[in-house]
């Protein structure tokens, strides 16, 4: 099992020796869709992409007034919880955010401080399409999908999500079975990211799920999903490592990037990435769904072997 592990970890560091940028690169213009599979969606490589959306009106109208004047009372889905981390281990609990009802107006009341927050931190981060399904009034701002990114993969995105959050707001490490176009509207997101290849570094667990309540005195408590399976998730922060408790995170190499306005991220499937904002960032991504391909297969052998050996199953 030893040998297997050294095997493991010397195949992740070749990873980064062979291909892998040591810094997200960045590209100044929209790319054409064939040089962009070929460079970047084929070897699986983040890059931020400039003046890949410059033409949306979004980018000059989504401010304050304008979405109370499109949206305004409104009700949509907003993830609240006492501490910003929404879909997190805490304990040997996997919670999720007790999922509320607002009216859109009160969400921006709350994000420009207009009202108490009430012990919570909301965060608009429904990732079901919610920019269409439940802010078609806003879709008219932004394009449907992304034409290069269309074209290279030969098809329309499955989701496109719309994202308004405190500064407290941080989602926890994790990977998505997406190909994501990440556009940043106003203010900043940063990204810690880490390969696929490294696998063999990031730890995980299994957690029985779990749901923030909000109490009617403010406080938040934790009410277990009776009869759910257990959730696999990273237990890990990479802000602040327990590097005794997880000491083979010190061979993951992480990148990390700011994507600021008017800035695309281009974050291929499978890549692990742990997302901090700006106060009232607003961001907009496109999901392709990836293609389960050799490439998913391979990974699939690379998490039951790095499972195994590190004892997780």
């Amino acid at each position: 099992m030893e040998d297997v592990k050294k095997r493991l970890a010397e195949f992740s560091l070749e990873a980064h020796d062979l291909y892998l940028n040591q810094s997200v690169p960045y590209l100044e213009e929209p790319p054409d869709p064939l040089q962009f599979y070929r460079d970047w969606i084929g070897p699986n490589k983040p890059c931020i992409i400039r003046n890949a959306f410059s033409h949306w009106p979004a980018l000059s109208r989504w401010n304050p007034e304008y979405l109370r004047e499109k949206v305004g009372s409104k009700a949509i889905s907003v993830a609240v919880t006492p501490n910003g981390y929404a879909d997190a281990v805490s304990g040997d609990r996997f919670v999720m955010p007790e999922e509320r009802r607002m009216s859109f107006s009160a969400v921006l009341d709350i994000i420009e401080g207009k009202v108490e927050a009430g012990g919570g931190v909301f965060y608009v981060q429904k990732q079901c399409s919610n920019l269409t399904e439940e802010l078609p009034e806003l879709t008219g701002d932004v394009e449907p999908h992304v034409s290069w990114m269309s074209d290279a993969l030969g098809k329309l995105p499955d989701a496109v999500n719309f994202w308004l959050g405190e500064a407290s707001a941080v989602t926890s490490m994790h990977k998505d079975h997406y190909e994501n176009l990440y556009c940043v509207i106003s203010g900043e997101k940063n990204f810690i990211l880490l390969p696929p290849t490294d696998r063999p570094f990031i730890p995980y667990g299994e957690y029985q799920p779990a749901v923030y309540h909000q109490q009617d005195d403010g406080e938040f408590r934790v009410v277990d999903q009776s009869g759910s399976e257990k959730v696999p998730w990273i237990p890990l922060d990479p802000l602040d490592p327990d590097l005794e408790r997880y000491p083979q995170y010190r061979r993951a190499r992480p990148l990390r990037c700011s994507v600021k306005a008017g800035e695309m991220l281009y974050l291929p499937s499978l890549w692990f990435h742990h997302v901090q904002q700006s106060h009232g960032c607003i961001a907009v991504n496109f999901w392709y769904d990836m293609e389960y391909d050799i490439k998913y297969n391979y990974f699939q052998l690379l998490e039951t072997l790095s499972d195994i050996t590190d004892g997780s199953t």
